[in-house]
């Protein structure tokens, strides 16, 4: 079967999420995941636009082994300087070059004729090819570019040394019968060696089908984001295209890289570090994507699981076992269980999860897989946090003004203090202001159970602006205002943590 490169883009795309905000740090933990999933290229940031992202790409390329590293530019000598620079100690470097193509973008964007912007392109690829050697180009909204005028300026920067040429569907506008035939068309005109691309995106939910329509049409390189996060309404989901080729490969008769069985933690993690939650009908790895509630549905599986899955969750990394964890479990089982999982841990952040874990074990009868996969998140951080939750207490009722006393932990020393609020929840936040001294706006706060059942773990989420910068937390417990609390304190701590980062790269420089 003919080889699919897959091109993934979540620390660049899908970080311009709203809210989706991730430190260099972040960017690295989600980079040696991505290694593991066995993706080939990953684009880690747009040098140019912060320190932070420059220093995301140069971590990147140079701690992680396997997939090449590509940051991207815009078709200006100082973006490929800054870009350049970033890759420069990077093992597989690659330059990502893009330049808009469409009729609007050249009227009301650029202000620039269609001569003009084949010579731009032209000379930018030029330039950089002298220092690198790997050059991929986009003409932005290729989608909505004239297709003469695409195929012409894929044709002059492929002259000029671009060994990939990336078709975009930058706003999502194309379908499936038109996107195919362009690709067809751009691939006709170019040397065989040239690797077409085609980046997706979802606004109008096709984003999946347009690639799949593409690779059909002899693309060979899919830019994707894991659980599909990106701009606006996102970009293809990178585990939707891969176990389409899997599940249909006689269909397509092509085959990717991916470690398939890595996707359902490589999920959990961007999910965890971006705050963003995976909604539970999401296909591949979405709570629901393989439960059966229809009695019909059930009593099929059940005697042939075929009737009704056309793949197993253990394909993508979600197991079971028959082990179960309770509070008499000892470490050694639950060091066994997270290993299955596919966590691996030093002794001292072993330490930490089970803690968490003998905490919600006196809660809970049963601790399940998704317990531990939170407890995991939640207990081997990127940085040490800052403030730690130590004690609350809520006073709160009908006829009762919320009040909230809170303890915070700061390295040894500790600080509380106490607030009224409209309600506990906001009582607990405004203590929690009242210690940190800062006032951050909560633009979105969200709560959804992560287990089943009474004693069902809550997951809270909220995305919070700090001076200017958005920041998403999350914190988990049985205990809604305790998650709450929790999540409130993770996202004050990621800005304080960037805050430091951004020092730093300032002093460095």
């Amino acid at each position: 079967m003919e080889r699919v490169y897959i091109f993934d883009t979540t620390l660049r795309d899908g970080e311009q999420a709203p809210g989706a905000s991730l430190s260099s740090t972040e960017k690295l933990k989600i980079a040696f995941q991505l290694a593991r999933l066995g993706v080939d290229v990953i684009e880690a940031g747009f040098p140019i636009t912060s320190q932070d992202d420059a220093e995301a790409v140069r971590l990147v390329g140079k701690e992680v082994e396997g997939p090449e590293t590509s940051a991207l530019a815009r078709c200006r000598q100082g973006d490929i300087e800054v870009a350049l620079k970033a890759l420069e100690h990077a093992r597989k470097p690659r330059l990502h070059l893009f330049l808009a193509t469409s009729e609007i973008h050249r009227k009301h964007k650029l202000g620039k004729a269609k001569n003009e912007i084949v010579r731009i392109a032209c000379e930018s690829v030029k330039f950089a090819k002298r220092f690198i050697d790997q050059i991929e180009f986009s003409p932005e909204d290729a989608s909505r570019t004239e297709p003469d005028f695409l195929i012409e300026v894929a044709m002059a920067v492929a002259e000029e040394g671009a060994t990939v040429i990336n078709i975009p569907d930058t706003v999502g506008y194309a379908i499936p019968e038109e996107f195919g035939p362009l690709i067809g068309a751009v691939r006709e005109k170019l040397d065989p060696g040239i690797i077409i691309s085609v980046h997706c995106h979802n606004d109008l939910g096709l984003g999946v089908a347009n690639s799949l329509a593409a690779l059909q049409y002899g693309a060979r390189q899919v830019e994707c984001t894991v659980n599909g996060i990106g701009e606006r309404a996102g970009n293809a989901s990178l585990e939707e295209i891969v176990m389409n080729l899997i599940v249909r490969k006689k269909r397509y008769g092509l085959e990717t890289g991916i470690n398939t069985e890595e996707i359902y933690r490589s999920s959990r993690l961007v999910s965890s570090l971006t705050g963003i939650l995976v909604q539970p009908n999401k296909a591949i790895v979405g709570d629901n994507a393989f439960r059966h509630e229809s009695g019909i549905h059930q009593d099929g599986v059940l005697k042939f699981r075929e009737t009704y899955e056309i793949m197993h969750p253990e394909m993508v990394g979600i197991v079971g076992s028959g082990l179960v964890l309770g509070k008499h479990s000892g470490r050694h089982a639950l060091k066994s269980r997270l290993e299955l999982l596919g966590f691996t841990l030093d002794d001292e952040s072993l330490e930490k999860v089970f803690i968490r874990f003998k905490q919600l074990a006196d809660k809970k009868k049963e601790i399940s897989d998704t317990d531990l996969i939170f407890i995991y998140e939640d207990e081997t951080v990127l940085y040490e946090p800052i403030y730690a939750l130590d004690y609350f207490h809520v006073l709160s009722g009908s006829a009762t003004v919320p009040t909230a006393t809170v303890r915070l932990k700061k390295g040894e020393d500790f600080f509380e203090d106490a607030s009224r609020g409209d309600g506990p929840v906001d009582a607990v936040y405004n203590a929690i202001d009242r210690i940190t001294g800062l006032s951050p706006h909560l633009n979105e706060y969200k709560i959804s159970a992560i287990t089943p059942g009474t004693d069902a773990q809550g997951e809270v989420s909220v995305l919070l602006e700090i001076k200017g910068i958005p920041v998403a937390g999350r914190g988990v417990s049985t205990d809604i205002i305790e998650a709450s609390a929790r999540g409130y304190l993770n996202a004050i701590n990621q800005y304080l943590a960037k805050k430091d980062i951004v020092k730093k790269n300032i002093r460095a420089t």
